[in-house]
């Protein structure tokens, strides 16, 4: 009934892989687009505030309540000591042990250091020499002027006055505030006393030039231009008037080797005009026992410094070629032999003649604190301390072998006062610790480029600026022993003149 048999094998396909697999999708989802923004939210005003809490009215008059004095026994206390405390105060009276203490409320400068080095690129790669520098009324803006003194054709030579504000954020040494480019060397410059942007220059020309460093793009403001008026050599010194009598008007004066001293006001289109002057003739300067050998006629006197006194603005003392100096009076009516080409008449103002230098006297400075002492420098070295009293000097110094080119008082410290070489050092004198050597002996320069003008910060006591024939500047600060007055030093500068007078 049954049997063996072999059947063929049956494939039967998977429907619901393929199925599935149709109805699968590829689906991405994202969100949408975030907003975001950045915000600083700061108050508008803000407001510090302190608290403390008042005592009150009971706890007052509690407290003065609890305090009892009594003074019968205050009394008789006071009368037991009276006799002691006065004996005490009496001997401090008389006692010396503080003398010459000063309390200082400012910081201490123990040594003299550089603050700054400044000059400009261009002329220096000119070989060109610092001729002068000076601070301004605020005493921030420093000005140098570049030339040459030594050598070469000066007249036709360009040259350059700069200025540095110190005080200017950033400060480079070497890319001044204001460059000022002028056809021929400056010899000499001076800011004005109390407008801080005029600065006035004296041409090797015999020129003079008035600069407003406000204006950038035309600084000259006034000049006298080649008239009959104007110097016929080199202008070695230029100076503001002083007093108030030319406020509203200032005017300026100007020394030359031509031997004229000219005062100059300035007129409209921006010209300087001639206002009055005087003339040094050799046969009208006054002779000396110490001057019998010099050769006296009609030939010019070449004046070659002046400084005027700070006591009385009529009196002022000129340096000349010959090698010595002259007291000089604003006031002096007598006519000038040699007058002739100018137009106004020329005055003679020599009154006094004083002991010469061996040879050109190139520095003046009178003393601001002592109405007749004043310093001057020459070709040979020395300084020499004058009274306007005498002739012959209260000192003479020997401090260089080659020449001293500038010399100038101290406007704080009756006793100081600074020189500059032509050894290439500023030398600072304290006589109150020497009268025969200097107390403080500066190298401006490498080698030995003289050191031809320095000058005092009347703003800023502790600062000194020096210029040299390395064309550079220097600004250096000052120790407090150079700055800070005893309170008996005028005592001493007028004992040490009777000294050396008697």
């Amino acid at each position: 009934m049954f049997a063996d048999g072999t059947a063929p094998g049956i494939d039967v396909e998977s429907l619901w892989r393929s199925a599935r697999s149709a109805r699968c999708e590829a689906k991405s989802c994202q969100t949408g687009r975030i907003s975001t923004a950045e915000t600083a939210v700061q108050s508008h005003t803000s407001r510090d505030a302190s608290v403390q809490t008042d005592q009150s009215k009971a706890a007052v008059q509690d407290f003065q309540q609890e305090v009892q004095v009594d003074y019968t026994s205050l009394l008789s206390f006071l009368q037991r000591v009276e006799d002691a405390v006065i004996k005490e105060l009496n001997k401090n009276w008389k006692s010396h042990a503080f003398d010459g203490f000063e309390v200082t409320w400012t910081e201490q400068n123990e040594t003299v250091v550089c603050l700054h080095t400044l000059s400009y690129p261009e002329a220096r790669d000119q070989n060109l020499q610092v001729t002068s520098v000076s601070w301004n009324a605020t005493g921030s803006v420093l000005a140098c002027s570049y030339g040459r003194l030594d050598s070469g054709d000066w007249s036709t030579e360009k040259s350059y006055v700069c200025t540095w504000n110190l005080h200017r954020r950033g400060l480079n040494p070497e890319h001044p505030d204001l460059v000022v480019d002028v056809p021929s060397s400056v010899m000499c410059l001076a800011f004005h006393p109390s407008q801080p942007s005029l600065i006035a220059g004296g041409l090797f020309s015999g020129e003079l030039v008035v600069w407003d460093t406000s204006r950038t793009e035309d600084p000259v403001v006034w000049r006298t231009g080649m008239t009959d008026d104007t110097h016929t050599d080199p202008v070695y010194q230029v100076n503001w008037l002083p007093g108030a009598k030319h406020r509203d008007h200032p005017r300026l004066l100007s020394v030359s080797t031509d031997g004229k001293i000219l005062v100059w006001r300035e007129e409209q289109g921006g010209r300087l005009v001639l206002a009055e002057g005087f003339a040094l003739v050799a046969q009208q300067v006054p002779r000396s026992t110490w001057l019998k050998k010099l050769d006296w006629g009609e030939a010019a006197v070449g004046v070659t410094s002046l400084s005027f006194s700070h006591f009385d603005p009529r009196v002022f003392i000129v340096g000349v070629e010959g090698g010595y100096s002259l007291k000089c009076s604003a006031a002096a009516e007598t006519p000038a032999l040699r007058g002739s080409g100018s137009s106004v008449p020329l005055r003679a103002p020599a009154e006094f003649s004083f002991s010469p230098h061996g040879g050109p006297v190139y520095s003046v400075s009178c003393s601001p604190f002592h109405r007749n002492l004043f310093l001057t420098c020459g070709t040979d070295g020395q300084v020499h301390l004058h009274s306007m009293l005498q002739p012959q000097p209260l000192i003479s110094l020997q401090l260089s072998k080659k020449y001293l080119f500038c010399v100038c008082w101290s406007p704080v410290r009756p006793l100081v006062f600074a020189a500059a070489s032509g050894e290439g050092d500023v030398l600072l004198f304290d006589l109150e610790k020497s009268s025969q050597k200097p107390a403080l002996c500066i190298k401006q320069a490498a080698g030995e480029h003289p050191v031809y003008c320095l000058e005092f910060n009347l703003r800023h006591s502790q600062l000194l600026a020096a210029g040299d024939a390395a064309g550079t500047a220097k600004v250096w600060q000052l120790s407090s022993d150079f700055t800070e007055q005893g309170p008996r030093e005028m005592n001493h500068l007028e004992r040490l003149v009777s000294e050396i007078t008697d």
